[in-house]
């Protein structure tokens, strides 16, 4: 079993920063993928950002259009960590971030149907 734990989340204001982090406990391993989703209130939950684990080479990476080149994500090994870097923040940013985990590396499985273990999420609230 693998335990996500987030951290990091909290009341900003438009074109702040936040980094969020998911440290990985328990049984981990060599390979997989790692990112966030996140769901806005009365929204479905939506992928944000996603890694291939041991690589966070951003050749590996993938954004959801809406953070495209405003948010990172980026990865430590030593720490069992993945990061998410979030600058220019906007309001509709606002929700609960979900660090989830796929014992696939692949990023497309990850995208669809393919994660095995879930945090219990950190918000993120931005004003205007």
């Amino acid at each position: 079993q693998v335990q996500l734990v987030e951290s990091g989340g909290g009341l900003v204001q438009a074109g702040d920063s936040l980094r969020l982090s998911c440290a990985a406990s328990g049984r981990t391993f060599s390979c997989g993928t790692m990112g966030w989703f996140r769901q806005a209130p009365g929204k479905e939950r939506e992928s944000v950002a996603a890694i291939i684990w041991n690589t966070w080479s951003g050749d590996y990476t993938y954004y959801a259009d809406s953070v495209k080149g405003r948010f990172t994500i980026s990865g430590d090994n030593a720490k069992n960590t993945v990061y998410l870097q979030m600058n220019s923040l906007k309001p509709e940013d606002t929700a609960v971030y979900y660090c989830a985990v796929d014992r696939v590396p692949s990023i497309n499985t990850f995208l669809n149907g393919g994660v095995d273990y879930w945090g219990k999420g950190t918000l993120v609230t931005v004003s205007s």
